[in-house]
């Protein structure tokens, strides 16, 4: 049963016709993640994309989701200054260049907030430190930014990221946080950005988000902005935090883990869970980011041309991670450096591209244009017509019943995918 809603229509156009490029900006122009010396500009910065923005149009994107861009110590999520690019990727005029070309083309720019947590390093910290210790005052322009208490010994501690402990947490009791977090976001909303992907959102209070983003929603009324949020009641927290959407990690997992196991029957049960969240919210989809293992190194490329094509015909605002659409490879793995082989460096133009990755970008662009045909699968529910351990067909449907498409999904021998009409009239087959 479909049931009608005005969730979609909630969203501003350029969200609701939405399929972003997702790019690690530090990776991709090739800069030095662990320098050992001073961080310098190597001659590449944000301003170096703007030859690929044809690139992106061509594929199929309407803009552009950034990794963070902001002066920091190494990897980009210890921050250092919220308010200026890092000097490895050319610093604020390579930003203005880059929102400049957007802008020119109708490209959107979403920036990533890491707004956790700092670097140990921030001046932030060290005015806490001071403070703690009974040497600083509350006219410090840091004061109360990050939390410091004493431990039995009288020794200041700090509270950190998931035990990382050259990331220290914000205090996001206070209202300092809650006015310099607004501050910032508001300030990049006014410099281009037109959202914000909120880094590691499921560790921030929502009561903090619930103050902070009603004021830049007054002040922004077009921008978006979705939490990182691995797993919880998803809509509880949309609603808790004032966010207008969160990160599809459950959808994500079991795309991947069903077409890894040659067991449909989990995807069609998260199915079911996707279509209840779209019941209050358009989550934010994706079959690959900059923190997973490259989705063709896990099911191979055969496989991952079959969630492709799950993620561009169920409801969500979708992402494509850069690479993938040239069937990148690379692993994940727990350890020092373990990002890196997921975060590369991009040629300087696209013609520098291997062959290689041809048909891939091919079926994606195909898939993608599929969708922007059909900008109601926004919101579109999903329903099941044929299930088996290796053999899926559903049938996505607008909000209000008036539309449909038929996706069937086999791993029997060679994985293939049909994508039909309501008319039985195909769209595309694999």
């Amino acid at each position: 049963m479909v049931v009608s809603t005005d969730e979609g229509r909630n969203l501003p156009n350029w969200v609701r016709y939405g399929v972003f490029w997702q790019v690690y900006p530090l990776g991709f122009c090739g800069a030095d993640i662990r320098p050992s010396g001073p961080r310098t500009f190597n001659g590449r910065g944000l301003d170096s994309m703007i030859g690929w923005l044809e690139y992106a149009r061509d594929l199929g994107a309407s803009g552009l989701l950034l990794g963070p861009v902001f002066e920091s110590v190494t990897h980009g999520y210890d921050t250092l200054d919220h308010m200026h690019i890092d000097v490895r990727l050319g610093g604020d005029e390579a930003f203005d260049r880059l929102a400049e070309a957007c802008r020119n083309m109708g490209l959107q720019i979403i920036l990533d907030g890491v707004f956790n947590h700092v670097s140990r390093h921030h001046p932030a910290v060290q005015a806490a430190l001071d403070e703690a210790a009974g040497q600083s005052t509350s006219d410090n322009p840091w004061h109360g930014l990050v939390h410091a208490h004493l431990d039995q010994d009288g020794k200041p501690q700090l509270d950190v990221f998931e035990g990382h402990g050259d990331l220290v947490d914000l205090d996001h009791d206070s209202p300092e946080t809650v006015d310099y977090v607004t501050h910032v976001m508001n300030h990049w909303l006014d410099r281009g950005a037109a959202g914000w992907r909120l880094d590691a959102a499921y560790a921030v209070p929502t009561s903090f988000w619930a103050k902070v983003l009603p004021q830049v929603k007054a002040a922004h009324p077009y921008s978006w902005v979705f939490g990182e949020v691995i797993h919880g009641d998803y809509p509880q927290i949309v609603a808790d935090a004032s966010l207008d959407s969160v990160t599809q990690y459950e959808l994500w997992k079991s795309i991947q883990h069903a077409l890894e196991t040659d067991n449909f029957f989990e995807l069609d049960w998260n199915l079911k869970r996707h279509n209840a969240f779209l019941d209050s919210f358009v989550p934010q989809t994706f079959i690959g980011n900059h923190d997973v293992t490259r989705i063709a190194s896990q099911i191979g490329p055969a496989k991952a041309a079959l969630a492709l094509a799950v993620l561009m015909t169920v409801g969500g605002v979708p992402s494509i991670y850069y690479g993938d659409e040239q069937g990148y490879v690379g692993i994940k793995q727990e350890r020092f450096g373990g990002d890196d082989d997921v975060r590369p460096k991009f040629p300087l133009s696209p013609a520098e591209l291997s062959k290689l990755g041809e048909p891939t970008y091919r079926l994606h662009q195909a898939l993608i244009a599929l969708r922007r045909r059909n900008p109601w699968l926004l919101d579109a529910r999903t329903e099941a017509t044929e299930l088996e351990n290796k053999r899926f067909a559903y049938r996505s449907v607008s909000a209000d019943g008036g539309h449909s498409l038929t996706v069937a999904l086999s791993v029997e021998q060679a994985p293939t995918f049909t994508i039909t009409d309501a008319d039985g009239a195909v769209l595309y087959r694999y």
